[in-house]
């Protein structure tokens, strides 16, 4: 009977010692989804508005008048980026505004500026799905002078603008944007004035990526 019971507890610390020996894996760690990073490439439109703040500068042989011309513009506008890598972002984007910037003055005339429309480079860096950026090219504008019992004249000045501002995104797809805008349209003769226009703006925009 006591080498029974001696050869029981000998099998049982033998088959504990066995299952001691025993290894298991550990089941796989489910897989991480990686999250894309946001990509500036690619086309995009959106609309626009903000402050417009111009002066204009009539002039004739002898004497030259001066006078602001400020009011609010909406548009929309349309673009294309590049990835260049490391960051590195250019594009080329072009818009239409219509400005609200009529001054009034004796006799009822009224002058200013109704349409401008450009193209310009951009140049930008992203820092994550903020994207800094500059830009320049090609600027014009349709500015007015209404005359009562003379007449309506208008002209399209050619200039150029340089600007500078910052895109955010707020989705995977929808942006916004804050920027401000310098731009000089050169001088062009109206209802027997030399005139010359440059403009500052600062505006807010909402865009689409596609």
């Amino acid at each position: 009977m006591k080498k029974i019971l001696l050869a029981s507890v000998a099998v049982f610390f033998v088959g504990a010692a066995h299952a001691a020996d025993v290894v298991y894996d550990a089941p796989p760690a489910a897989p991480v989804a990686e999250i894309p990073a946001w990509s500036w490439a690619g086309g995009y439109l959106g609309i626009q508005g903000g402050g417009v703040f111009s002066e204009g500068t009539a002039s004739i042989p002898g004497a030259s008048f001066s006078d602001d011309f400020n009011g609010g513009y909406v548009g929309g506008f349309v673009g294309w980026n590049f990835e260049l890598g490391n960051s590195f972002i250019l594009g080329l984007e072009g818009d239409v505004n219509y400005n609200f910037n009529e001054n009034s003055y004796a006799g009822g005339i009224d002058a200013g500026q109704d349409w401008s429309y450009g193209i310009r480079a951009r140049a930008g860096y992203a820092v994550d799905r903020a994207l800094i950026f500059i830009s320049g090219g090609w600027a014009a504008t349709n500015a007015y002078v209404d005359i009562p019992g003379v007449g309506d004249f208008d002209e399209t000045f050619n200039g150029w603008s340089v600007g500078a501002g910052v895109d955010y995104a707020f989705t995977d797809t929808m942006f916004g944007r804050l920027e401000y805008r310098y731009s000089d349209f050169g001088d062009k003769d109206i209802a027997g004035f030399n005139v010359e226009i440059d403009q500052h703006t600062v505006g807010v925009a909402l865009g689409v990526k596609f």
